[in-house]
């Protein structure tokens, strides 16, 4: 019977702490509306059309847009932003396993659910026309902290230590009352 039973993943504080940092990173990243014409476009450079839309990674049903380019790295900003022309259609499992790593790296690599790990057969046809896409459009990229001032920036990123510091004091918190909890049920 245990085969077939599963106890719920035990959950942490401090395992969201990646989570308030993509808030802090996109909380402030600008969203531009594309054009139906921009829409167009991009997906004819993919191989596309509005009736025949698919993950540009994978050739499945396309579920949402990834961000081609990521907006997080190494728990910063990287500049980019959501628009048009750092955004391709996409499913889940293509961009949850993307996550912020180079969309070529990631492809040909050995990634849980990448095109490579999966051997989807047109791979270097996507590739190609991946690189077709990165060629033709370049995406906005800002300096954020030059935009608002050093100060301000300073302060945003202070407030996000501040939560993760607290979230670890949390977490010592919780598993001192876990542990008295523990203590009761087994008396």
């Amino acid at each position: 019977m245990k085969k077939i039973f599963k106890m719920p993943t035990h959950v942490k504080i401090t395992g969201r702490t990646s989570s308030i940092t993509n808030a802090f990173v996109n909380g402030i990243i600008p969203v531009i509306e594309p054009t139906d014409e921009e829409i167009e476009d991009v997906l004819q450079t993919l191989g596309m059309d509005k009736e025949h839309i698919t993950c540009v990674y994978c050739g499945n049903s396309y579920t949402e847009w990834d961000h081609f380019r990521p907006l997080v790295k190494n728990k910063m900003p990287t500049g980019y932003i959501s628009e048009i022309h750092n955004l391709v259609p996409s499913c889940g499992k293509c961009n949850q396993s993307k996550g912020n790593m180079n969309w070529k790296t990631w492809m040909l690599g050995t990634a849980p659910l990448s095109p490579h790990s999966r051997q989807i057969p047109d791979i270097e046809y996507r590739i190609a026309k991946l690189e077709e896409f990165e060629r033709h459009y370049t995406p906005v990229q800002l300096d954020f902290e030059k935009i608002v001032g050093t100060e301000i920036w300073k302060q945003h990123w202070e407030n996000c230590r501040k939560l993760h510091s607290l979230m670890q004091e949390s977490q010592k918190h919780s598993d001192t009352i876990k542990k008295l909890i523990n203590v009761s049920i087994n008396n």
